[in-house]
């Protein structure tokens, strides 16, 4: 069976993943003033909140660089290509839940280019999930 899952729509969404991870400390510190919030937590709390920082940067890039480097075995059908694609689907799901759910109530800088920044970052959340939730499906059916 013929994947009609294109190797370009995984790359660009690799490539994606990829700049998220490199905007991230940006967005941290420019649009939410985190790393003020962050200093007002105790010490141990502070290294906490930073180490998950670098669990979801750390992890974006990582699943950016998989679908570049790996996009035809992320569609084989594999035990390893279901677990895999299952894993990033759930997270990408999860962050789009996790965004519509809780960040509409917090205010966001009203700067045009932080609004643009939002619908566009959005935009590739949606995306993620969408491409690897398609991936997990593709292979869970041929596996």
């Amino acid at each position: 069976m013929k994947t009609l899952i294109p190797n370009w729509l995984i790359i660009i969404g690799g490539c994606g993943q990829i700049f998220t991870a490199l905007i991230y400390p940006y967005i941290r510190h420019n649009v939410f003033d985190w790393y003020n919030d962050v200093k007002q937590l105790k010490p141990l709390n502070q290294e906490i909140a930073k180490t998950y920082g670098r669990y979801i940067q750390g992890l974006n890039f990582s699943f950016g660089l998989i679908a570049i480097l790996l996009p035809n075995d992320l569609k084989n059908g594999t035990h390893l290509a279901v677990a895999l694609t299952g894993l990033i689907a759930v997270y990408w799901v999860g962050k789009v839940a996790t965004q519509i759910a809780y960040y509409p109530i917090y205010q966001i800088p009203k700067k045009l280019t932080f609004k643009i920044g939002g619908y566009f970052m959005n935009f590739l959340f949606v995306l993620f999930a969408v491409v690897y939730t398609w991936l997990f499906i593709y292979n869970f059916i041929i596996h």
